[in-house]
Parts: C-alpha cells; structure tokens; sequence
C-alpha cells in the first residue's frame, strides 16, 4: 500500500487518530488494535498524558487539510497498513506526533519500518 503523503491521504481513522496525538501532546496510547492494516478505534485506546510542571507550554503544529505530513506521521500509518493484525501496546508520542511503540503483531509484518530502528 501506498504510504500516506498528505493529510488528504489519511483515512477517516487515521486523520481522527493524528488529532488526538496532536491534542494529547506528550503521553502515550495504549491497547490500539489494529485490523485489516486499520487501526480499530472502537474501544478508543487509554490515553495517559505526561505532564512537567514549571516548563514552558508547547504548542503542536497547526494542522492544515492539504498540507504534507510530517514524516513520524507518514511512517507510522505506513506502518499500521502494513499489518493484518495485532495491538500497539505503547505508542510514544512527543510534541502531538509519534515517537516510539511496542507492538505484539498477530500478522504477517515482523520487521522494523523501512526509516526505524529496532530497539
């Protein structure tokens, strides 16, 4: 499947999901599914904010309807249509974007993304 370039691209769940890491900030997702290389978010996965107290407020990235993505957005949905099945157990975000996740794959993907590493 062809990965995500612009918001335009995104399907309904994933542009529903990118709202919510830029509303959440820093903190993380955990218990996502993923079915049919979609995430599933129904039940929506528990969300834990991070929070700093005395540190300076941050803002994320306006987010515009046509606008290219940022390239953490693009690999992470590239890499969730590429799995039939399985459960992000931790998604990392920072500054509303993703950063790191844990996955217990039930399909077929095993490897790390083309750009990831593997921790």
């Amino acid at each position: 499947m062809t990965p995500p370039v612009t918001t335009q691209d995104l399907l309904p769940s994933e542009a529903t999901f990118r709202a919510a890491m830029q509303q959440l900030g820093f903190g993380r997702f955990e218990y996502l599914q993923i079915r049919g290389g979609e995430l599933d978010l129904n039940p929506w996965p528990v969300a834990v904010r991070d929070i700093k107290f005395a540190a300076a407020a941050s803002c994320a990235r306006s987010s515009d309807s046509t606008s290219d993505l940022r390239p953490q957005i693009a690999e992470f949905f590239e890499y969730v249509r590429d799995v039939d099945a399985g459960e992000i157990r931790e998604l990392q975000v920072r500054h509303g974007l993703p950063f790191s996740m844990e996955i217990e794959l039930g399909g077929a993907r095993v490897g790390a993304p083309a750009g990831g590493c593997r921790g």
